[in-house]
């Protein structure tokens, strides 16, 4: 998870996730988190996935994720999300200049 300007840096995410990510097509997206893209969010998983958040969202005390629809949404402090994902911070984003 990532604020919503921030973008991967792929020298950076290839040191987080050791190697470069790449997107996943529509198809796959509903497949493993059941939400469309649009509305893909870290709950109601159909099964445990990892789940990073980029250390550019510790700059907010609150943050809102999708809530699992295009029209949906959740409003939790940074340290709530965190602790529902695991807890799993990596630093994988370029921020705007």
């Amino acid at each position: 998870m990532t604020r919503g300007d921030a973008r991967l840096d792929n020298g950076k995410s290839k040191t987080a996730f050791g190697g470069r990510p790449r997107m996943l097509g529509a198809e796959d997206v509903l497949r493993l988190t059941s939400h469309q893209v649009g509305g893909v969010c870290p709950f109601g998983l159909p099964s445990p996935l990892p789940i990073y958040l980029d250390v550019s969202l510790k700059i907010y005390d609150l943050v809102i994720p999708a809530g699992g629809d295009t029209h949906a949404s959740v409003k939790l402090t940074v340290e709530r999300l965190a602790e529902l994902c695991g807890n799993r911070w990596v630093d994988a984003c370029q921020l705007p200049e």
